[in-house]
């Protein structure tokens, strides 16, 4: 059960965002690279990493670990682990010259998915095997997610 209950996690930290955007109507979107950019002259993460989303993903997570039984520093450490994940994926899509919300299949999935999993390994005792099929688990669950949050009009984006 420990694989489903860190996935579970992985989805509240990487959906908080989403819906606390949601909640508060767009409100506190100050992004978190407060607009610099690389030395390739591109923005650094974008507009669409904010300290809003850290910030829900942050109080999120690690009350919904305990409430499935796992301790708050597990949620903590999957919610900021997730947010690096995030950042690392819109840097690397930042590079290709890809704008931000635009969709790259397996880069917005898999460190988002994977950091917060390498975190927590030793503390639950999880394998390289449950951690590869927790990751495909979250590929999977956040692209089905993903087009209901948008068909409820929760996400901007369909993916």
């Amino acid at each position: 059960m420990t694989y489903l209950h860190v996935l579970f996690l992985i989805v509240v930290a990487n959906g908080a965002p989403i819906i606390g955007r949601w909640l508060v109507n767009g409100r506190w979107a100050t992004p978190i690279d407060g607009g610099a950019v690389f030395i390739d002259g591109l923005p650094l993460f974008g507009t669409s990493k904010t300290y809003r989303g850290v910030v829900f993903a942050v109080l999120a997570t690690p009350v919904v670990a305990m409430g499935i039984g796992l301790t708050w520093d597990i949620g903590l450490m999957v919610a900021i682990l997730a947010m690096m994940g995030d950042c690392l994926s819109s840097f690397v899509k930042r590079r290709l010259n890809l704008p931000s919300s635009s969709m790259a299949l397996g880069l917005d999935q898999i460190p988002e998915s994977l950091l917060p999993l390498l975190g927590v390994w030793q503390q639950l005792s999880l394998t390289w095997e449950g951690i590869v099929a927790t990751v495909v688990g979250f590929f999977l669950v956040e692209l089905g997610l993903s087009g209901i949050l948008y068909k409820l009009h929760i996400r901007k984006h369909p993916y």
